[in-house]
């Protein structure tokens, strides 16, 4: 079973630890209903840091996001995420996952942590561009904070202007 960078953090904090897809993670802390209705009403904290990440890189990372996932990814700019699932052939679908632009030769795919291998081995089956997938998901972190006061706590950590964003 694979640790969160993290992991040992959770289990002092008194995080419930289990086994989800092959990680060693928390699923809660002081009770499922507890923190859902601090969530929805303060902001929360999640370690998302089994999800999978793919960077893919070159002139032609557009093209084959564009190729191999059913969203339109040329409506998106800097700085911008989009929802989007990767098709397989039959009209099914392989996983669904994030898709953040960072800049027109430069894009982050985030996929399912139980989906891992088996996405990086579709998205590459499909590569016949001179754009680069680079599997990062082993030395990536990822957190998601949510909630009405999230901007709030968010914005003592930058200087960027978090209530202008949409």
């Amino acid at each position: 079973m694979k640790k969160l960078v993290l992991s040992e953090i959770h289990e002092n904090l008194g995080g419930k630890m289990v086994d989800f897809a092959g990680f060693y993670m928390p699923v809660q802390y002081e009770g499922v209903k507890i923190e859902h209705n601090n969530i929805r009403e303060n902001v929360g904290v999640f370690d998302v840091s089994h999800m999978g990440e793919f960077i893919v890189i070159g002139d032609e990372a557009e093209a084959l996001i564009q190729k191999t996932t059913s969203n339109d990814v040329s409506l998106l700019k800097d700085g911008q995420v989009q929802y989007s699932c990767i098709p397989n052939n039959e009209g099914g679908i392989v996983d669904d996952l994030l898709i953040y632009r960072f800049s027109k030769t430069k894009f982050l795919l985030v996929v399912n942590a139980s989906n891992i291998n088996k996405d990086w081995e579709w998205l590459n089956s499909k590569n016949d561009t001179s754009a680069v997938l680079q599997n990062v998901s082993d030395e990536w972190s990822l957190f998601a904070v949510q909630g009405p006061n999230s901007t709030k706590v968010l914005s003592k950590l930058t200087e960027i202007d978090l209530g202008a964003m949409k």
